[in-house]
């Protein structure tokens, strides 16, 4: 039986409880940082996903700077769009396909974790009948 496929609003919900893992020390606006890092078209999805990670450790300097960088390239890309329409609205196109291939990362994810722990499981299965 396979899953339907996953809506971007699906992916959306999912990334943005992932962002709301960071330390209680640190002031972020979940919300735009969401917004600048699902919408950035120089981020791969692994960078992207390298990005949601990473989450938890972030300090406060490296939301603001990431946070700088992505304001930075989004107007960047704006003024790029001016001249360049058709080469931006691809990158927009590839940018939502990216982004729910990230879900695809974190599925495979879970899948090797439950894979790895099903074998655990056996394998502590099989050392008490021997006894070990």
């Amino acid at each position: 039986m396979t899953l339907p496929a996953i809506t971007e609003a699906q992916v959306d919900a999912i990334i943005g409880e992932l962002l709301l893992l960071h330390s209680e020390l640190v002031q972020i606006d979940v919300p735009v940082f969401h917004d600048l890092l699902k919408h950035s078209l120089s981020l791969s999805t692994m960078e992207k996903k390298r990005v949601v990670d990473a989450v938890p450790t972030l300090s406060q300097y490296q939301f603001d700077e990431l946070t700088k960088v992505f304001t930075e390239e989004r107007e960047k890309f704006r003024e790029l769009a001016k001249d360049h329409p058709e080469d931006i609205k691809k990158l927009l196109a590839k940018q939502q396909v990216e982004w729910i291939q990230l879900w695809d990362l974190y599925k495979a994810e879970l899948e090797n974790k439950a894979h790895e722990d099903e074998n655990k499981k056996k394998e502590e299965e099989i050392k008490k009948s021997l006894w070990l």
